[in-house]
């Protein structure tokens, strides 16, 4: 539109005069070729236009859009307060753990000592009471062996005592003994 405008304005000027002084000064400054002053004026029309006419769509656009956006850093501050109380919690359970860990660990080791001093007391008494019975038995053994040694001594004893009244008892000392017994008892009938 510009353009058309333009060169409308030129034709009637070169028609005027053979090289007036707008014509002079348009082609000495505006004329090199690639630059070319109307391009940029027809754009800047063509950006205000659009800016006169998208400047509520897009600023309600851009104002949706920045709420948006402020709601989201919101929500996002929110959640990453949440987060963090939530390591907090965490960090605080965890250090938790490892004193209760430190507990259980002494508690076992306390409860193991514990353990091997009965273990060690209970060892202790069953060895006394092995002991005794070890001596119980002995001394059952030892007389019951006496009491053996003692029948066996008398049996022996005996038989001696046997033999040497065998071998001092002949025929007449026999008959003697026989008669004397027998009287004893009160003769014969």
């Amino acid at each position: 539109m510009f353009a058309l405008i333009t060169s409308f304005i030129f034709f009637l000027a070169e028609t005027t005069h053979a090289q007036s002084g707008f014509t002079k000064f348009y082609n000495q400054y505006f004329n090199i070729p690639g630059f070319e002053a109307w391009k940029f004026l027809n754009l800047a029309i063509f950006i205000a236009l659009m800016v006169y006419v998208l400047k509520k769509p897009l600023g309600e656009a851009f104002k949706t859009k920045r709420d948006a956006i402020r709601s989201e850093l919101i929500k996002a501050a929110a959640e990453k307060k949440a987060a963090l109380d939530k390591l907090t919690i965490a960090e605080g359970k965890l250090a938790q753990l490892e004193t209760e860990k430190e507990n259980i660990l002494q508690k076992a080791r306390d409860e193991a000592a514990e353990e091997k001093k009965r273990l060690a007391e209970q060892t202790k008494l069953e060895a006394d009471r092995l002991k005794q019975q070890s001596a119980a038995e002995l001394t059952r053994l030892s007389n019951q062996s006496r009491a053996e040694l003692r029948r066996f001594s008398a049996e022996q004893s005996i038989r001696l005592a046997e033999e040497k009244l065998r071998a001092q008892i002949d025929g007449s000392v026999d008959a003697r003994l026989v008669k004397a017994g027998i009287q004893e008892i009160g003769g014969l009938n």
